[in-house]
C-alpha cells in the first residue's frame, strides 16, 4: 500500500513537472493533455484522474511555481539593499524567463492574466516590506512615489532589459539594480557607475 502511494505521488510530480515544462515552452493554447501525458509517460486518463482538466493542471502548475518563487523571495533580508537585490536577481535568474513567457500571453488568456496580476500584487507588497524600512517617514505622497519607483526598478522587465536585451552579466545587472535602489532610498552613496 505504501509503495503504491509513493508511486502515485511520483507520477503526480512527474505530470506536474512535465506540464510546467510544456507551459514554459509553448503557448497555453498549444499545450494539450495528450502532450503532457506522452512526455510524462502516462495516459491522458491518468492526467485527468489527478487534475480533472487542463485548467486544473495549469492551476496546479501555477500554484507550485508561485510557491517556489515566493519561498525564495521571502528569504530576502528586510532593510538591507545588497542582500535583497541579490535575492531578487537569484529569483529572476531561476524563474525570469518562465514568468516572461507567461507575461507575453496575459492579454489573450484570462487564467494567465489572473496569475500575472497576483504576481504584480506580490511584488508590490514585497518591495514595501523589504525596502519600506529604508524610506524616511516623510510626507505620504513622497513615500508613495519612492515605493512606486522601487517597484519599477526591481521589476522583472528591468532584469530582462539588462540581462537579455543588453546582454549584461548577472553581476552587472545586480549592481545596476542595487545602485538604482540606493539612489531611491538615499542609502549607500548612490554614485553613478557604468554597468
Amino acid at each position: 500500500m505504501q509503495v503504491r502511494a509513493q508511486a502515485s505521488e511520483e507520477t503526480g510530480q512527474r505530470i506536474l513537472a512535465t506540464a510546467q515544462q510544456l507551459f514554459g515552452e509553448l503557448l497555453y493554447d498549444q499545450v494539450s493533455l495528450q502532450a503532457v501525458a506522452d512526455r510524462a509517460g502516462v495516459t491522458v486518463q491518468t492526467v485527468l484522474r489527478r487534475f480533472t482538466s487542463k485548467e486544473q493542471l495549469f492551476a496546479a502548475v501555477t500554484q507550485w511555481t508561485s510557491q517556489q518563487i515566493r519561498l525564495a523571495r521571502d528569504q530576502a533580508p528586510v532593510g538591507e539593499v545588497t542582500g535583497a537585490v541579490r535575492n531578487l536577481i537569484d529569483t529572476y535568474e531561476r524563474w525570469g524567463d518562465h514568468v516572461l513567457h507567461r507575461l507575453t500571453q496575459e492579454q489573450r488568456t484570462p487564467a494567465i492574466r489572473e496569475v500575472t496580476e497576483a504576481g504584480r500584487r506580490y511584488h508590490q507588497a514585497w518591495v514595501e516590506h523589504v525596502f519600506g524600512p529604508l524610506l524616511a517617514d516623510g510626507p505620504a505622497p513622497e513615500r508613495h512615489q519612492q515605493l512606486a519607483q522601487l517597484v519599477a526598478v526591481t521589476d522583472l522587465y528591468v532584469w530582462k532589459v539588462l540581462r537579455r536585451d543588453l546582454r549584461r552579466s548577472r553581476e552587472e545587472t545586480e549592481r545596476a539594480i542595487r545602485d538604482l535602489v540606493h539612489r531611491i532610498t538615499g542609502t549607500g552613496g548612490g554614485q553613478p557607475r557604468s554597468c
